[in-house]
């Protein structure tokens, strides 16, 4: 759950370069929202938005079941979440400042026995995983959830995101080495670098293909031998909270690649739904209303929304009969 509260001032004005190692601080927060979070659900709610089938794993405390009622009401596949009988449900704090900057805490909960999952059950209940997404979650479990797709050839994206701040950089070798997609943004891509020893080229030559989202100057994606594509963000209806709008990107993003569309759309897909996201409070409180395709194709054109309407509609008419996705339970 995503504790959500906002500050009408700048954090900027009250920390001071001279005192970061002795800050005390507290803010006068002008609001307070309790909202449903965590990457992989919000993730997956994004993708089912969009016609998809996702199934979310990972751990939860055993207040989940109003969660739960919400997810499967609203097309996620819940089955595979593990209850943990001991913990809370992971739980996200955040203040968000007049720049959008976040201060944020977060309590792990459940989420340390995402450990115990092993994917290969999950995988022969359904025939198969097209694609595991690996979100920042408990170290352990992102690591095993790793190997195992190595190990098993599933496919997958490395997202670990805002783990890697605690991570060292052997950790993060092992988490990203051999992903199908690498995401990050801007800041965590400078982290990955500098933790691993790894140059730029040597990442883009050890993973399929890199997204790094640039907040207001879109995203960037590579592919080793390729020139770099660059996707502007779409127009903004309102800006309200920051708070999901990497994950809904994601979502848009992986739905493009169910669908067989080309990297560009993945990228505009998901910037159409990131677009969503930003103009509210809660990461899974937007509804499209007839809208999608339209502020696709105003961003975009008529030429780049006709391949996602295409798809859209033919999702909608016929699930899918594999579950095209798997994320692991994570922080916002």
């Amino acid at each position: 759950m995503d504790h959500l509260m906002t500050f009408s001032g700048r954090f900027a004005e009250s920390l001071m370069a001279a005192q970061l190692d002795h800050v005390s601080l507290s803010f006068l927060v002008d609001d307070l929202q309790i909202k449903r979070g965590g990457v992989a659900p919000n993730i997956s709610f994004g993708l089912a938005a969009l016609g998809l089938h996702p199934l979310l794993v990972g751990a939860v405390g055993d207040d989940f079941a109003d969660y739960r009622s919400w997810l499967d009401r609203h097309g996620v596949l819940t089955w595979p979440i593990h209850i943990s009988a001991t913990a809370h449900t992971a739980r996200f704090v955040v203040t968000t400042d007049t720049d959008n900057a976040q201060i944020g805490s977060f309590y792990t909960g459940a989420m340390a026995e995402a450990r115990q999952i092993e994917l290969k059950p999950i995988a022969d209940k359904v025939g198969g995983l097209d694609l595991v997404i690996i979100s920042p979650n408990d170290p352990e479990a992102m690591q095993r959830h790793t190997d195992e797709c190595r190990l098993r050839g599933y496919p997958f994206i490395s997202d670990p995101s805002q783990q890697m701040a605690w991570m060292n950089g052997p950790d993060i070798r092992r988490l990203i080495d051999g992903a199908t997609y690498l995401f990050s943004n801007e800041y965590e891509d400078g982290l990955i670098t500098s933790k691993t020893g790894w140059s730029h080229e040597e990442i883009l030559s050890r993973v399929g293909t890199r997204v790094i989202t640039r907040g207001k100057d879109g995203a960037s994606i590579e592919v080793a031998g390729q020139p770099r594509i660059d996707v502007p963000i779409t127009p903004e209806n309102g800006r309200l909270d920051p708070t999901g709008v990497g994950d809904a990107f994601r979502a848009g993003f992986i739905a493009g690649l169910s669908w067989d569309l080309s990297l560009e759309r993945c990228a505009q897909l998901g910037s159409v739904l990131a677009s969503y996201v930003i103009a509210i409070v809660g990461t899974q409180e937007y509804r499209f209303n007839g809208t999608f395709l339209g502020r696709f194709e105003l961003a975009y054109g008529a030429a780049a929304a006709s391949a996602p309407y295409a798809c859209s509609s033919r999702v909608r008419k016929e699930p899918l009969n594999r579950y095209s996705w798997v994320p692991t339970m994570a922080i916002t």
